[in-house]
């Protein structure tokens, strides 16, 4: 039995893209900072990964509007 990938889904994450940012930036600080344990550390990685990638949905989700509304000025210039 092989494992299937998730299908992308367009809902919107569960934290606003700042909320996730600045989180990430204090995991991102604390990491740098050191002297936590290993356990900790992977804890915080995870966490980290999962807002990274909350930050790229939202960002990909911004551009994915941008192109429609430039394609829409576009079709109505013509």
């Amino acid at each position: 039995m092989s494992a299937q990938q998730p299908e992308p889904t367009t809902a919107e994450p569960e934290i606003p893209y700042e909320a996730a940012r600045d989180e990430l930036v204090s995991i991102v600080t604390r990491l740098e900072s050191g002297g936590i344990s290993l356990a900790e550390t992977m804890t915080l990685w995870e966490r980290g990964e999962k807002l990274a990638d909350i930050c790229q949905t939202w960002l990909d989700g911004a551009r994915t509007r941008i192109e429609a509304a430039r394609s829409q000025a576009e079709d109505s210039q013509d």
